[in-house]
């Protein structure tokens, strides 16, 4: 028996009886021969962790625009701690932990340069639509190792495709990324504003911060704690309805006090303006993509989306050093000028 096919014992011993098994996985879209040592999820993990537009998650805005600090989150940070709170919920529910932190880590490939201005402006110009999620499973399916995508499971990909608010994933193991989004982002990001001083603790409103916990720290606990509660021995990850509608309208107050504040977000216009200029650019100049991108027109991929895949894969710094490229004067570009 090799080491993946007792780890697969162990799970069917160990897991929940609602838990996806590695040994139940519908598989991939192109057959390869087993591991013999990590089961098909954890394999999906590793693939994703070293995929390069995973590293480039690093230099992508979360909320806030090139801010001055350093203990601001970006894409990646923001990735990471999803995966870390969806594995906690994996862990207590006896979910298999290796889906949930493959489509945690996943789940946000396809987001653009600039946060969701960039993926806001692309959906706009694009007549065939941007949405991250969307783009998420495209990197993984086609546009990772040049071309070839990473070959993951089907259940992986579901997850990643379904972790938004509208959608609903085929697996407990994605609900539970699902829910585990929300909470991350939702104080993460009331952190950042108060590091950023746009927002302060006591301005939640104090209804909200009675159920859900007087600081970022406590909230976390007491979201983590009531899925894990609500969840327990059913198959449906849930929390209860007071916590529910307490996170609800805590989001909604995000939206209004920090998300479409001119302070946080005031900047954001001249990022549209950017990538907008850039993807008439590249339609005009197509040729000055990347070969494996040419490659995918030859092969009668649309351009606008190929124009997209090309936008939305740069990091903050890298579209505006290609935008400084193709838009400034050469001798502007010298730095003191």
């Amino acid at each position: 028996m090799t080491i993946r096919e007792q780890i697969e014992a162990m799970e069917q011993e160990n897991l929940s009886s609602y838990a996806c098994l590695s040994i139940h996985s519908r598989g991939r879209d192109k057959d390869e021969p087993q591991c013999d040592i990590r089961p098909v999820f954890q394999r999906d993990r590793d693939r994703i962790l070293h995929s390069k537009s995973f590293r480039r998650l690093k230099n992508k805005t979360q909320v806030f625009l090139t801010p001055m600090g350093d203990h601001y989150r970006t894409r990646m940070s923001h990735t990471l701690e999803v995966s870390q709170n969806a594995r906690t919920i994996a862990k207590a529910l006896r979910m298999n932990e290796d889906l949930v932190e493959a489509i945690a880590l996943g789940h946000d490939l396809g987001h653009t340069p600039f946060g969701h201005a960039g993926e806001f402006i692309l959906d706009q110009i694009y007549e065939g639509g941007f949405k991250h999620n969307e783009q998420s499973v495209r990197i993984v399916e086609k546009l990772e190792k040049d071309g070839e995508g990473l070959n993951l499971t089907w259940e992986v990909r579901d997850g990643i495709l379904n972790h938004q608010t509208k959608t609903v994933p085929h697996t407990l193991e994605g609900k539970i990324v699902r829910l585990s989004d929300k909470i991350a982002y939702v104080n993460s990001d009331i952190d950042d504003a108060i590091r950023a001083q746009i927002l302060r603790e006591e301005d939640i409103p104090l209804e909200l911060r009675r159920t859900l916990g007087m600081d970022t720290r406590t909230r976390l606990d007491h979201l983590i704690h009531d899925i894990i509660s609500n969840s327990m021995g059913k198959d449906d990850i849930i929390m209860s309805k007071e916590t529910s509608e307490a996170l609800r309208d805590l989001r909604l107050f995000m939206f209004e006090n920090v998300y479409k504040n001119p302070v946080a977000k005031g900047e954001e216009v001249k990022a549209k303006a950017m990538l907008e200029q850039m993807y008439y650019f590249y339609m005009d100049h197509i040729e000055q993509l990347p070969d494996k991108l040419l490659a995918m027109l030859e092969e009668g991929e649309d351009r606008g989306r190929v124009v997209c895949d090309y936008i939305s894969g740069m990091t903050d710094q890298y579209a505006i050093t290609k935008f400084k490229e193709n838009f400034m004067p050469e001798a502007w570009q010298v730095d003191g000028y």
